[in-house]
């Protein structure tokens, strides 16, 4: 079975429960995520193999951590410890009008002190097929950089295949790097980019807009500036409010270019992870399907994620065929 291996930071999400603030409430629940670990963990729960690459706090909360990932089946057998913390996020779900808030404390956690020494990368990917990356990571430090940067190039010098989710925050990038530059040399590395027209825009420093005939045009230039890119993915969300979205996603794979059908989903429970959930279906549909139906397979699996409190997907491959097949009612499954 092809093994994906995913890299970044694990977190535990702290809130109050329901769509209450903290101001409101002494009672809190936790969730432990990190956006490259919800795609691994989404996968695994998919059937796939998984391998989460990361560090983690050397006390109660780092164990708790590790046996929470076990339990999906991800291995952890690359996931070192640090006498840092564990990074830490508050949440605030907003509701209809009132839109969610956060608030991260991870400047010093466990993950910051993560340097290319920290990981045995040819021992990580000696069993790995296909490598998962966020922008999310090489902003955080300028270890997180180099490390992932030393693990693409052996997983490229191996032929895995290499997808990019070069989400593009600018507030975490706070250590001299030059984000562009960065994400730059990682996408040279990548095979399947996921993404939107901010991450092109923002990689090929233009101003497409959102029409599909510039996502087209944005799609062809990508690929020429970094020709290592094969494919580009884009999921579409339309917010009518905090409580009601709808997905749709569309593709260029240098030959033709292809659209899904929104799907509407009316009551939002949690939308952290969604984005991660895509990338999970995306992957995990083109090691079984077509780019279509591999696209479609991802917008259902992060629509289901709507739906599911925290930051993990806890969707299986039936449920999603399911949604496929037009069951989006809701009834008792008996």
């Amino acid at each position: 079975m092809e093994q994906v291996i995913t890299f970044g930071e694990v977190l535990m999400r702290i809130s109050p429960r329901g769509h209450k603030k903290f101001i409101q409430s002494n009672m809190v629940e936790f969730f432990f995520g990190g956006t490259e670990l919800n795609v691994g963990i989404s996968i695994a729960n998919f059937g796939g193999k998984v391998k989460h690459i990361s560090l983690v706090s050397e006390d109660f909360i780092g164990d708790a951590a590790l046996s929470y990932i076990q339990k999906f089946g991800v291995s952890t057998t690359s996931i070192g410890r640090s006498k840092q913390p564990l990074g830490v996020y508050f949440l605030e779900v907003g509701a209809v009008m009132r839109p969610s808030s956060i608030s991260y404390n991870r400047s010093h956690s466990a993950f910051s002190e993560i340097v290319p020494e920290k990981v045995d990368w040819p021992h990580a990917l000696r069993k790995g097929s296909w490598f998962h990356w966020t922008g999310i990571t090489p902003a955080l430090s300028k270890g997180a950089f180099e490390t992932l940067l030393q693990g693409l190039k052996l997983a490229r010098e191996k032929g895995m295949v290499v997808s990019a989710d070069p989400t593009y925050r600018s507030g975490l990038w706070q250590y001299g790097k030059n984000p562009k530059e960065a994400l730059t040399e990682l996408l040279h590395l990548s095979t399947i980019f996921i993404g939107g027209m901010d991450e092109i825009n923002e990689a090929l420093g233009t101003d497409f807009s959102y029409s599909n005939d510039d996502f087209m045009e944005a799609s062809k230039m990508l690929m020429e500036k970094f020709p290592s890119i094969e494919k580009v993915f884009d999921k579409i969300r339309t917010s009518v409010n905090s409580s009601w979205h709808k997905i749709r996603a569309r593709m260029w794979n240098g030959t033709e270019f292809r659209e899904t059908t929104d799907l509407d989903i009316t009551h939002v429970v949690d939308r952290i992870g969604t984005g991660d959930a895509f990338a999970a279906g995306l992957i995990y549909g083109l090691q079984h399907y077509g780019d279509y139906d591999a696209m479609e397979f991802a917008s259902a699996a992060c629509a289901l994620k709507h739906t599911y409190e925290g930051d993990i997907n806890h969707t299986t491959v039936k449920e999603v065929k399911g949604i496929l097949g037009g069951n989006t009612s809701g009834r008792f499954v008996r």
